[in-house]
């Protein structure tokens, strides 16, 4: 087998197309154990997710994890399944389609987009390649995580650099690192809080629940606690909202180790012991529904806190399509192709009218 994929032809009249790579973090095929199994599989092997040896983690994950987990996940992600298949895959997609519709119209050059998932289908390599045989030799590689992780960003650009690796041709490349402080991004969280209170009314509590990772990741440098901080705040600033009035927290632990405090559960848990009258929950760092806002936030942790005493409960949707989000995730992307779209793209013109004719006259085909 060859080191180097194919690639699609070169064409002297081919002028360069620039694509947009979104980037999510993946779904099952379906809710099943079958289905949970591969996918919990490479999940769960990558080194960034895990960083326990392998001799370590390897028979904890194929002796016990993979026995047990795909079943009991699958239950989870039946609960929340859609006609339509896996809410973060059809958010996913449809907020491509409306990226592509908002880069149209606002550039006069056509831009690809597409979208992968970082683990299960549709593949960052398959969505590479896909973009490659449209003709695109300038990409933009963007994951959908606002708030900097290793183990959530920096594992969806080593998906995109390993797909790379095995490319003879190589594009230009350039990446988002982060967009947990985008004004655009903080105004969209914004207007779809305030749209829930207008309809519902302001809570006692604020909660702004994040993606955990394990406290470890802190201590070696992972900015993304500080970013979460950072985006909470920016988003209570903006909804004028006091100290006393939101509350920051973490969710989804998984082993032993101790993660990024306090927890959202426990925190939940305290606040229906204090008879809190009512507690809206918003995740920002979730740019679409998914299994973890459906089920772990407006299932799971609802009954903690009902449980517990508390009033009502409410979970605020992900951004998913708001229009506001969609114009955000537009103008982060164009502010990362400055220069492929802009004065460079008449010049772009001009040396492909240049090479074909070059070509021609050295008898080289189309």
């Amino acid at each position: 087998m060859d080191y180097y994929r194919p690639e699609p032809p070169f064409r002297h009249d081919q002028p360069a197309r620039i694509g947009v790579l979104l980037i999510n973090l993946g779904t099952p095929e379906a809710p099943t154990a079958q289905a949970l199994r591969p996918y919990l599989k490479e999940f769960l092997s990558d080194r960034r997710v895990v960083e326990l040896p392998r001799p370590v983690w390897w028979p904890i994950l194929n002796g016990v994890i993979l026995r047990t987990r795909p079943r009991k996940s699958a239950e989870k992600y039946a609960a929340i399944w859609t006609p339509e298949g896996s809410p973060l895959k059809v958010h996913t997609e449809r907020q491509t389609r409306l990226l592509r519709e908002a880069l149209a119209a606002r550039l006069e050059e056509p831009v690809l987009v597409e979208y992968a998932m970082r683990y299960g289908r549709p593949s960052v390599a398959s969505a590479i390649r896909r973009l490659r045989e449209q003709g695109c030799d300038r990409l933009l590689a963007l994951p959908l995580y606002p708030q900097y992780a290793a183990s959530s960003s920096a594992s969806a650009l080593d998906a995109v650099f390993q797909a790379l690796l095995h490319s003879r041709n190589m594009p230009e490349l350039r990446v988002v690192r982060h967009f947990h402080d985008l004004p655009g991004y903080i105004a969209a969280l914004a207007a779809r809080i305030e749209t829930q209170w207008a309809e519902h009314g302001r809570p006692q509590i604020l909660l702004m629940s994040f993606h955990g990772v394990p406290r470890r990741s802190l201590e070696l440098g992972d900015p993304y606690h500080c970013e979460c901080q950072k985006t909470a705040r920016l988003l209570a600033e903006r909804l004028g909202l006091g100290p006393e009035r939101y509350r920051v927290a973490f969710q989804s632990r998984f082993g032993r180790a101790e993660w990024l405090k306090p927890y959202t559960s426990e925190t939940l848990a305290e606040l229906g012991r204090k008879k809190t009258r009512r507690v809206d929950v918003v995740c920002p760092g979730f740019v679409a529904d998914c299994l973890e806002t459906l089920e772990e936030i407006a299932m799971e942790n609802k009954a903690v806190f009902l449980n517990a005493g508390g009033g009502e409960y409410r979970y605020i949707p992900a951004l998913n399509e708001h229009p506001d989000w969609i114009a955000a995730l537009a103008d982060l992307a164009l502010a990362h192709l400055q220069g492929w779209t802009d004065a460079g793209a008449a010049e772009e013109a001009d040396a492909l009218a240049a090479r074909l004719h070059r070509a021609k006259a050295l008898g080289a085909g189309q």
